[in-house]
């Protein structure tokens, strides 16, 4: 564990906790772990997420910021870009991730993906394919597992 990663991590988590992004909460799993937090984010207004609340864990490693953190949903979703076991596919946590990006900056891209899917690079494909060939249906399945599985 490098002390740059952990004062850097420690910043993070003050300022995380002081100034959260709109719409996002969250913190320490255990006080003795630095590198796993929790976060809850309000599904966006406008969208069949609106009004769910939707967990997640993240897990910084020990190289971070030099590494992207691994984020997860914990609460089930229908999405396109998440697949059942909550993984997130979202460039910022692969190939586009830059160490001046922040765990705040990332959970603000998640919550955009929640509005703005990317049904060509689907990690849950039917998902993906009725976003692209019948929203409407896409909407209510979506809105459905929302109110069945994040309504706080």
């Amino acid at each position: 564990m490098s002390n740059k990663a952990d004062k850097r991590i420690i910043k993070e988590l003050a300022e995380f906790e002081k100034d959260p992004p709109i719409g996002c909460s969250g913190g320490l799993i255990s006080k003795s772990n630095i590198y796993e937090w929790e976060a809850t984010i309000i599904g966006p207004i406008d969208s069949p997420y609106s009004g769910g609340i939707f967990k997640l864990l993240i897990l910084i490693p020990d190289n971070y910021p030099f590494k992207p953190p691994k984020i997860k949903f914990t609460t089930p979703i229908f999405h396109p870009n998440i697949n059942k076991h909550g993984a997130i596919c979202l460039d910022v946590l692969n190939k586009s991730w830059s160490p001046v990006l922040t765990v705040s900056k990332t959970l603000l891209s998640i919550m955009s993906l929640l509005n703005d899917p990317n049904p060509n690079d689907p990690l849950d494909k039917h998902a993906a394919q009725l976003y692209l060939t019948d929203k409407k249906k896409y909407h209510r399945i979506t809105r459905n597992y929302t109110l069945k599985h994040a309504s706080g």
